[in-house]
């Protein structure tokens, strides 16, 4: 014998007595906001009527008051909780089936008051649209017993046929509505997947377009910059060093080229296992500005171990690779001063140069409107801090950033 059905009767009886409610619907003058904020205050005022309404019945039918009172109450009750709450709402109504109709008149052909049967018919319309069909057969059928039981024999079978209309209309608003649910979301699966095929092919585009022009050139520049001393003749021993930092310089932009499209091609942009550079690489990238003619000075005070998270110390060095690029771009020749300094929750970075030694190669306006400054601007804010950059009064010019250590962030 199949037991699974039977489980599953039982589990839905449980589930329709005592388990959790069904979730409510959408508003039904959702679509209308003028209209939608109407709909409490006057949905209170038609349950304040229907309160009214069934209490001059009842107290026509001559029943005491505290009983009329508490019938009406219960007549209005189940339609305050439809709302929010229509599985209470239906447990309600079919108690109060059952209980407003002990006094009620022995002459009367329905049992009920005509609010209470409207109101029952009205919980029970939304309540089979909002459950699933095992617990709408339950539903269905715990609502047959105030029928069968109270409802005078000629008035049975419309009062039963109504009931059956109202689980086929609802089972089928039910299913309309899941299929229309299943189809936004898969609708709107399909978009986010075609953003993010386009997001990846413009990715793509963009690595593929930086490897075949940048990183052709630049390789090009390290090959002829590591073969210029063997190819020409009496090179002086500053100008092969020269071309040694020059070789060295095209390594490294490869270096960091080829990451950024690992980068690019990856479906997703989280952490890096490649080492990054930070705050010990320092030193390294100052000499090689040295090497190429760039008077730099570093003052850099101690920094402990740890002390300055690593996406911290990346775009700290990202700053001051791009500040000395700019000095040595627009201020040729003239003296550079690198400061970075660790306190105690932020880390400060300032790149200062000397006023350029030729005129007209001031760096104001050019500097500014290039993305160097963008891209240190963005790293600084990317991390909760603050970029600033500026000529100075004597003519020179200084980039500056302060990094907190607390912020998450990365390298962008």
């Amino acid at each position: 014998m199949n037991r699974q059905p039977i489980a599953v009767a039982v589990r839905a009886l449980r589930h329709t007595l005592l388990g959790r409610d069904a979730p409510p619907g959408r508003r039904l003058l959702a679509r209308w906001p003028r209209l939608d904020r109407y709909a409490t205050p006057v949905g209170l005022l038609a349950v304040l009527g229907l309160f009214l309404i069934t209490l001059t019945v009842e107290s026509e039918w001559g029943l005491p008051p505290p009983i009329a009172l508490l019938f009406a109450a219960m007549t209005v009750a189940p339609l305050l909780a439809l709302p929010r709450r229509p599985l209470l709402a239906w447990r309600l109504t079919v108690l109060a089936l059952l209980i407003c109709t002990f006094n009620a008149p022995a002459d009367q052909a329905w049992p009920w008051t005509p609010p209470l049967a409207l109101g029952s018919i009205a919980v029970l319309a939304v309540v089979v649209a909002r459950v699933d069909r095992p617990v709408l057969a339950w539903v269905v059928t715990i609502s047959t017993v105030p029928v069968l039981t109270l409802v005078h024999p000629d008035n049975r079978v419309p009062v039963l046929l109504l009931l059956g209309a109202l689980a086929i209309v609802g089972d089928l608003i039910r299913r309309n509505r899941l299929s229309r649910h299943a189809l936004a979301a898969q609708t709107e699966q399909s978009e986010r997947e075609q953003e993010r095929r386009a997001v990846l092919e413009e990715r793509t585009r963009i690595a593929r377009e930086m490897h075949d022009v940048v990183a052709h050139h630049m390789s090009l520049i390290a090959v002829q910059a590591e073969t210029a001393p063997y190819r020409l003749t009496d090179v002086p021993a500053p100008a092969a060093a020269e071309f040694v930092a020059i070789a060295a310089s095209a390594r490294d932009a490869l270096t960091d080229m080829r990451r950024l499209l690992g980068v690019l091609r990856s479906e997703s942009s989280g952490p890096q296992t490649a080492p990054q550079p930070d705050l010990a690489d320092l030193d390294a990238m100052v000499d090689a500005a040295r090497r190429a003619g760039l008077p730099v000075t570093l003052d850099a005070g101690p920094v402990d171990d740890g002390q300055v998270p690593a996406p911290v110390g990346l775009a700290a060095y990202r700053i001051v690779q791009e500040g000395l690029a700019n000095a040595a771009r627009h201020a040729g020749g003239a003296a550079v001063r690198v400061t970075v300094r660790a306190g105690l929750t932020t880390l400060a970075v300032r790149v200062q140069n000397a006023p350029p030694a030729g005129a007209g190669s001031r760096p104001d306006t050019e500097a500014v409107a290039g993305h160097g400054l963008t891209g240190m601007r963005e790293r600084a804010t990317s991390l909760g801090g603050t970029f600033t950059a500026g000529p100075l009064p004597d003519g020179g010019y200084a980039v500056a950033a302060e990094l907190p250590y607390d912020a998450e962030g990365g390298d962008r």
